[in-house]
C-alpha cells in the first residue's frame, strides 16, 4: 500500500515540476519506489548534472527555464564519454522524457 501511495505522490509531483526544488524532490522520491536500477541510476546521475548546471543561480526556488534545461543538456553532452554507450543512452532517454514532462 505504501508503494502505491508513494507512486501516486510521485506522479502528482511529476505533473507539477515548476521549480528546481520540485525537480529535486521528484528525483529524490524515485528512490522511495520499487523501480528499476536503470531509472535509479539515470535519476541520480542526472541530479548531479542539474545541480552543477544550476549552481550559478543557487536558488532552489528558481523556475525551471529553457536556459537551465539547455545547460543540463550541454553538461551531459560534454560528459558522455564518462559513461558506457548503454549507460549514456539510459541517461539521455531519461533526460529526454523528463524534459518532455517539464515543457508540456
Amino acid at each position: 500500500m505504501k508503494v502505491e501511495s508513494t507512486k501516486a505522490r510521485t506522479d502528482t509531483m511529476l505533473k507539477n515540476l515548476h521549480t528546481l526544488s520540485d525537480l529535486y524532490q521528484y528525483l529524490d522520491s524515485l528512490f522511495e519506489q520499487d523501480i528499476d536500477s536503470d531509472t535509479l541510476f539515470a535519476s541520480g546521475y542526472l541530479r548531479g548534472f542539474i545541480s552543477l548546471a544550476a549552481s550559478n543561480d543557487s536558488d532552489e526556488q528558481q523556475l525551471i527555464s529553457v536556459s537551465l534545461i539547455n545547460r543540463v543538456t550541454e553538461k551531459l553532452s560534454q560528459a558522455k564519454t564518462e559513461l558506457s554507450p548503454q549507460d549514456n543512452a539510459i541517461v539521455q532517454n531519461f533526460w529526454l522524457a523528463l524534459q518532455q514532462t517539464i515543457t508540456s
